[in-house]
């Protein structure tokens, strides 16, 4: 191994080029700071390479194939429509690669320097970067931790050809007749759903009481009447205890409610969870404290208790969301930068691209009413609105939570066709401390989904225009 003769210095290094990582990057080096970003693997991280990216790829692949199948009643009627799926997975790598080349530009533009390589701190000021064939130090001022979070593996579902992680089901070289998934969370099921849409035949084991446990059961339902209108089985309370692999396919062995059941399949993806890359760093050496699951401690400028020694994104407690690690890397820099930047969550949105989408923000009723809050609520359906109609896509409402006394937004939630996009009016709505009246007075464009919004304001305020007000 050829070892670095002299340290290389440098303000401020970021470890992890994922959405966290090349964010706080280029804001660090927009405050003037000489950066340098070191990363093992590949550019855009998890996010861009293998998680969020290529899934909505794939997610967009499969609704055109089942709508493409399935709009008889809009008088388009084709009988032969064929997957491709070869040249599905190019479309999908290649908007995998028109992104990570596009962030490895903006690092390149913004003169920052990114180095392939396993980061080990030596100490608070200085780390080793180790190739397989060299190891380099770098002294540094400050640095900020962005290594991300891989897949949770179950002892008894060790990852191989047929037991997949969310990468190895993104790219499957043939869509599965048969698809076992355990885990009914959000990344479970929207790739049991895209593929339940290419074709395949799905069962989703969860071991709680039901899927999606993080959005409300509102929502949900409207999700898993999609999910058995494409076919797929949910199986909830379901214990899985293990599988059986050959090298045609598995059989994957659980228990419900006492009772042992199997299910046959050719593959079987596994997506209970994520955990931190917090391992072999050398963070326990430098006195780095850590807080539940692992997960390393910070104050609201996403600084550890080693002042100089920042971390953000999946390995700090919070939802593993890509937009919350790059809004955490920006404060992180800003920081570092010597501004007054401190993380704000109210209205953090999470979004689930299931077929209709979830989207939520800022607390749900019955969060608002825990916090204390006597609230007003409105609900808009969808089968309401125009452009639903127009676009054949009835299912879903928009729900406003709001505080009673002046009605102040405080949450939202939408289960519907392009939820994903609407929920941003209502995070800028409560982040900029808007009420009930404010969105419901500003004008939108007809007919568009975005007015379900501004219906849904009024029917909080109890004057609903194209429904009838409840008594």
């Amino acid at each position: 191994m050829v070892v670095g003769d002299f340290p290389i210095e440098t303000d401020t290094i970021v470890i992890g080029a994922g959405p966290g990582g090349y964010v706080a990057a280029i804001r660090a080096a927009q405050t003037g700071q000489k950066v340098t970003v070191i990363e093992r693997e590949n550019v855009g991280g998890v996010c861009l390479n293998v998680g969020c990216i290529p899934s909505k790829a794939l997610i967009s692949v499969g609704h055109r194939f089942e709508k493409a199948k399935h709009s008889d009643d809009m008088g388009i009627v084709a009988s032969e429509v064929k997957l491709d799926f070869k040249k599905a997975q190019e479309f999908k790598d290649s908007v995998v690669k028109k992104l990570t080349g596009g962030v490895s530009g903006l690092l390149k533009g913004n003169n920052i320097e990114v180095v392939k390589g396993e980061a080990y701190l030596h100490d608070a000021n200085s780390l080793r970067v180790i190739t397989e064939n060299s190891a380099q130090t770098y002294n540094f001022k400050n640095v900020i931790i962005a290594t991300g979070s891989r897949p949770v593996e179950i002892p008894t579902f060790k990852f191989s050809k047929r037991v997949l992680n969310s990468t190895g089901a993104l790219n499957l070289e043939e869509v599965p007749s048969k698809l076992v998934v355990i885990g009914g969370g959000y990344i479970g099921t929207e790739l049991g759903s895209a593929y339940a849409n290419l074709g395949a035949e799905v069962t989703i084991l969860e071991g709680g009481k039901d899927i999606l446990a993080g959005f409300e059961k509102q929502m949900t339902t409207i999700v898993k009447k999609g999910l058995k209108k494409k076919g797929v089985t949910i199986e909830t309370n379901a214990l899985a205890q293990g599988v059986e692999e050959t090298e045609t396919g598995v059989t994957v062995k659980y228990e419900v409610n006492g009772e042992a059941k199997s299910v046959e399949a050719d593959y079987v993806l596994v997506t209970v969870g994520r955990r931190p890359n917090t391992d072999e760093m050398g963070l326990e050496e430098v006195g780095i404290e850590f807080g539940e699951r692992g997960l390393i401690k910070v104050d609201k400028q996403c600084r550890t208790n080693v002042p100089n020694i920042y971390a953000i994104g999946d390995i700090v407690a919070g939802p593993q969301l890509a937009h919350k690690a790059s809004y955490e890397g920006k404060v992180a820099a800003e920081a570092i930068a010597g501004e007054k930047s401190v993380v704000d969550y109210l209205a953090i949105p999470a979004v689930c691209f299931t077929d209709p989408e979830m989207a939520t923000v800022g607390l749900s009723e019955d969060q608002a009413k825990e916090e204390g809050f006597e609230v007003s609520t409105g609900k808009f359906p969808f089968a309401a609105n125009g452009r639903a109609l127009a676009l054949n896509e009835t299912e879903g409402f928009v729900k406003l939570v709001a505080r009673k006394e002046d009605g102040l937004l405080l949450g939202g939630q939408i289960v519907g066709s392009g939820a994903s996009d609407m929920i941003a009016e209502i995070g800028l709505a409560i982040e900029a401390g808007m009420t009930l009246e404010d969105v419901a007075m500003t004008i939108h464009a007809h007919p568009t989904l975005g007015e379900i919004t501004m219906e849904t304001a009024e029917v909080a305020l109890g004057n609903p225009i194209h429904i009838i007000a409840k008594k």
